[in-house]
């Protein structure tokens, strides 16, 4: 099976996804000034939301780079597929949830959660798709290095638990990851061009 169809409905739900995380900021009554912003808690709902929204950036920059190099798919990559897609539709529920209790513990321990399941999602389709194509080069050249992805995953496991003594070093230690990531892999570029 070629990679077109598995391309275009993981761009239709990540865009869908974004889609739902910007409809749950709502202008507070009176929100003509900055104070009333602040004190309403729509400065946190931004603020989170632009996390989510640059990780689910960054996934799907990552999606596109490797299944432009991906010649084919297999059963196996499609559930891997859907299982990351599983755990990046949960971010608009978590993104909510934190915007909306003022970064408490639980919820920040959750929405942690959600993106190291979705790291851990990534590694697994990474791995089906060199598993079903280890001669293609350009490929190996894409994902041979994957300190990155460990040393995310081991972040989102620390922020999990920072989470429950001091949330904002938890959001710290996710934004971490976001800058991580935000920075173009330079074998990407080459590969996909």
């Amino acid at each position: 099976m070629t990679t077109t169809r598995v391309e275009a409905f993981s761009d239709g739900v990540i865009a869908i996804l974004i889609t739902i995380m910007v409809l749950d900021l709502k202008m507070p009554e009176g929100a003509a000034s900055w104070a009333a912003i602040r004190e309403s808690g729509l400065a946190l709902k931004l603020l989170t939301y632009l996390l989510s929204f640059v990780m689910l950036g960054i996934y799907w920059n990552n999606h596109h780079h490797m299944f432009h190099v991906t010649t084919h798919v297999n059963g196996k990559i499609l559930w891997a597929n859907l299982h990351l897609l599983f755990w990046l539709s949960l971010v608009p529920f978590t993104t909510a949830w934190v915007g909306s209790s003022h970064n408490d513990k639980i919820p920040t321990a959750v929405y942690a959660t959600v993106f190291l399941c979705a790291g851990q999602a990534w590694d697994i389709l990474a791995r089906q798709i060199v598993g079903l194509q280890a001669n293609n080069a350009a490929l190996m050249a894409l994902v041979s290095d994957a300190r990155k992805g460990l040393i995310s995953r081991l972040l989102y496991a620390a922020a999990i638990g920072a989470a429950f003594f001091y949330p904002v070093i938890s959001d710290v230690l996710m934004l971490t990851v976001a800058l991580m990531w935000l920075v173009p892999n330079r074998r990407a570029e080459r590969t996909a061009h």
